[in-house]
């Protein structure tokens, strides 16, 4: 019984450490959620499949405020033009909603977003993710959350 204890009590503190240092770790880009903050990727047209996550209090390069699937779904990869206007049909209202600024006439804040790769489209990846970067790239110092 001592020995479940002590197991049990051993992965509580690893799942408390975890939950604790996740905004001090690196995470797949596809884990992102709405309100998570990070390191922008270096190089916007690389590949992206890790990102450096960072508490929101701290500086940090992005902060997501969008997370959903691309549609409508279909098996063929979309093209640029498609994916532009889902983006900007989705990513601005999440970003007022979000942060209560309004996209249209804020002269502070720009969006950048992370689309599946064509490989992880095979695969059934749709997830577009976007996220708020400042417009002179200088990093964001405090969460955008509205209170």
């Amino acid at each position: 019984m001592r020995s479940i204890a002590i197991r049990l009590g051993i992965i509580g503190a690893i799942a408390i450490g975890a939950f604790v240092a996740r905004p001090f770790l690196s995470g797949n880009a596809g884990d992102l959620k709405v309100g998570d903050c990070f390191d922008e990727p270096a190089g916007a047209s690389a590949t992206v499949e890790d990102v450096q996550h960072r508490p929101c209090t701290d500086p940090h390069g992005g902060e997501v405020v969008y997370v959903g699937d691309f549609a409508p779904a279909t098996d063929t990869y979309p093209a640029d033009a498609d994916f532009r206007a889902f983006v900007q049909a989705q990513c601005p209202p999440a970003f007022t909603s979000y942060s209560g600024i309004d996209f249209e006439t804020d002269t502070t804040y720009d969006m950048s977003v992370l689309t599946p790769t064509t490989d992880g489209w095979g695969t059934g990846d749709r997830t577009v993710i976007c996220y708020a970067v400042h417009v002179d790239g200088t990093p964001i110092t405090a969460p955008l959350k509205k209170a």
